[in-house]
Protein backbone atom coordinates (compact mmCIF):
# COMPACT_ATOMS: atom_id res chain seq x y z
CA UNK A 1 0.00 0.00 0.00
CA UNK A 2 1.34 3.45 -0.87
CA UNK A 3 2.33 5.76 2.30
CA UNK A 4 2.42 9.57 1.40
CA UNK A 5 5.16 11.71 2.39
CA UNK A 6 4.00 15.33 3.14
CA UNK A 7 6.48 17.93 3.08
CA UNK A 8 6.04 21.52 4.50
CA UNK A 9 7.75 23.76 1.91
CA UNK A 10 7.46 26.96 4.06
CA UNK A 11 8.95 25.60 6.63
CA UNK A 12 12.31 27.27 7.90
CA UNK A 13 15.19 26.51 10.43
CA UNK A 14 15.73 29.11 13.44
CA UNK A 15 18.98 30.13 11.66
CA UNK A 16 16.71 30.73 8.49
CA UNK A 17 16.56 34.70 8.30
CA UNK A 18 20.31 35.22 9.40
CA UNK A 19 21.60 33.05 6.93
CA UNK A 20 20.23 35.21 3.89
CA UNK A 21 19.14 32.24 1.69
CA UNK A 22 16.66 32.98 -0.37
CA UNK A 23 15.56 29.63 -0.96
CA UNK A 24 12.69 27.83 2.10
CA UNK A 25 14.23 24.84 4.49
CA UNK A 26 11.03 23.39 3.57
CA UNK A 27 11.57 23.81 -0.32
CA UNK A 28 15.18 22.37 0.00
CA UNK A 29 13.91 18.99 2.14
CA UNK A 30 11.23 18.45 -0.07
CA UNK A 31 13.59 18.60 -3.31
CA UNK A 32 16.01 16.02 -1.22
CA UNK A 33 12.78 13.80 -0.37
CA UNK A 34 11.26 13.50 -3.94
CA UNK A 35 14.52 13.04 -5.36
CA UNK A 36 14.83 10.23 -2.71
CA UNK A 37 11.34 8.21 -3.07
CA UNK A 38 11.49 9.03 -7.02
CA UNK A 39 12.91 5.40 -7.61
CA UNK A 40 10.33 4.04 -4.87
CA UNK A 41 6.24 2.54 -5.99
CA UNK A 42 5.37 2.63 -2.44
CA UNK A 43 6.33 5.96 -1.55
CA UNK A 44 4.97 9.01 -2.72
CA UNK A 45 5.61 12.87 -2.10
CA UNK A 46 3.71 16.04 -2.41
CA UNK A 47 4.18 19.52 -0.97
CA UNK A 48 2.00 21.57 1.24
CA UNK A 49 2.44 25.31 2.36
CA UNK A 50 2.09 24.80 6.22
CA UNK A 51 1.52 22.33 8.31
CA UNK A 52 1.28 24.76 10.83
CA UNK A 53 4.21 23.05 13.04
CA UNK A 54 6.65 26.03 12.73
CA UNK A 55 7.87 25.46 16.18
CA UNK A 56 8.73 22.20 14.64
CA UNK A 57 10.25 23.28 11.31
CA UNK A 58 11.16 21.70 9.20
CA UNK A 59 8.04 19.17 9.16
CA UNK A 60 6.69 16.17 7.22
CA UNK A 61 3.53 14.19 7.64
CA UNK A 62 3.65 10.39 6.98
CA UNK A 63 0.57 9.21 6.01
CA UNK A 64 -1.54 5.95 4.65
CA UNK A 65 -4.80 4.96 4.05
CA UNK A 66 -6.43 2.93 6.99
CA UNK A 67 -2.74 3.96 8.47
CA UNK A 68 -1.85 5.56 11.73
CA UNK A 69 -0.53 8.81 10.66
CA UNK A 70 2.98 10.48 11.94
CA UNK A 71 4.20 14.01 11.66
CA UNK A 72 7.75 14.57 12.12
CA UNK A 73 9.88 17.89 12.67
CA UNK A 74 12.85 19.65 13.65
CA UNK A 75 14.78 18.25 10.22
CA UNK A 76 18.04 20.23 8.57
CA UNK A 77 17.35 20.24 5.11
CA UNK A 78 19.77 17.23 4.39
CA UNK A 79 20.32 14.64 2.37
CA UNK A 80 21.13 12.34 5.62
CA UNK A 81 17.35 13.53 7.05
CA UNK A 82 15.48 13.18 3.54
CA UNK A 83 16.84 9.07 2.92
CA UNK A 84 15.62 8.82 7.04
CA UNK A 85 12.59 10.09 5.72
CA UNK A 86 12.16 7.96 3.17
CA UNK A 87 13.59 4.77 4.68
CA UNK A 88 10.79 5.39 7.39
CA UNK A 89 7.76 6.04 5.11
CA UNK A 90 8.97 2.65 3.47
CA UNK A 91 8.47 0.54 6.26
CA UNK A 92 5.24 2.86 6.70
CA UNK A 93 4.05 1.33 3.51
CA UNK A 94 5.28 -2.46 4.85
CA UNK A 95 3.49 -1.94 7.80
CA UNK A 96 0.02 -3.57 7.69
CA UNK A 97 -1.42 -0.53 10.78
CA UNK A 98 1.25 1.90 10.04
CA UNK A 99 3.09 1.27 13.06
CA UNK A 100 6.83 0.54 12.66
CA UNK A 101 8.83 -1.08 15.85
CA UNK A 102 11.27 1.50 17.21
CA UNK A 103 14.24 -1.08 16.74
CA UNK A 104 13.79 -0.83 12.91
CA UNK A 105 13.40 3.35 12.74
CA UNK A 106 16.34 4.76 10.98
CA UNK A 107 18.46 6.25 13.15
CA UNK A 108 17.89 9.66 11.38
CA UNK A 109 14.29 10.04 12.39
CA UNK A 110 14.40 9.10 16.27
CA UNK A 111 13.97 12.08 18.09
CA UNK A 112 11.96 13.98 15.52
CA UNK A 113 8.25 12.34 15.91
CA UNK A 114 5.54 15.05 16.76
CA UNK A 115 1.94 13.53 16.50
CA UNK A 116 0.36 10.35 16.08
CA UNK A 117 -2.67 10.52 14.59
CA UNK A 118 -4.93 6.98 14.34
CA UNK A 119 -6.70 6.34 11.28
CA UNK A 120 -10.28 7.73 10.22
CA UNK A 121 -12.94 5.38 10.72
CA UNK A 122 -14.01 3.60 7.99
CA UNK A 123 -17.88 4.04 8.96
CA UNK A 124 -19.39 6.45 10.12
CA UNK A 125 -20.93 4.71 13.16
CA UNK A 126 -17.37 4.02 14.28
Amino acid sequence: MTTWITVCDTCKTEDWEASGREQKDGEVLAELVEACASDRADVKTRRVSCLMGCNHGCNVAIQGEGKLAYTLGRFDPAEEAAEAIVEYAALHAESKSGQVPFRQWPQGVKGHFVTRHPPLPTDEAE
